[in-house]
């Protein structure tokens, strides 16, 4: 099999994984076709693509790591997460959907939801 078909695969199971874990929930919350829209994406993505969001996730969380450390979520590292987190959203959301205020909605239902929460204070 091809690196190409392997990719797309992964993103097929990605999508699957997240439709039968969170399907019903975000579709409810943003609709069918954003959510379409998104997984059409990730089923879509390059070798290259699926490497920096590997390769942004890493860096966020050494950044987020850092700014906890320093206890100021105005520190220049929590800023530069942030700028990568956009990076990383827009590789997942539909092209044109990223606003800042979408961004600060997304902050801040990760701080209202438990299992954010959990993931990123593990």
């Amino acid at each position: 099999m091809a690196d190409k078909e392997k990719l797309q695969g992964f993103g097929k199971r990605l999508v699957e994984a997240n439709e039968k874990a969170y399907g019903a929930e975000i579709r409810q919350k943003y609709g069918d076709n954003v959510i379409d829209a998104s997984n059409k994406k990730i089923e879509a993505l390059t070798e290259e693509q699926y490497n920096d969001i590997n390769a942004l996730s890493e860096a966020i969380n050494a950044l987020l790591k850092e700014a906890v450390s320093i206890g100021d979520a105005s520190c220049e590292a929590a800023q530069k997460a942030c700028a990568l987190h956009k990076q990383w959203l827009c590789h997942h959301w539909p092209d044109g959907l990223y606003t800042s205020q979408m961004h600060r909605n997304m902050a801040d239902m990760y701080l209202a939801d438990e299992r954010f929460k959990a993931y990123y204070e593990a």
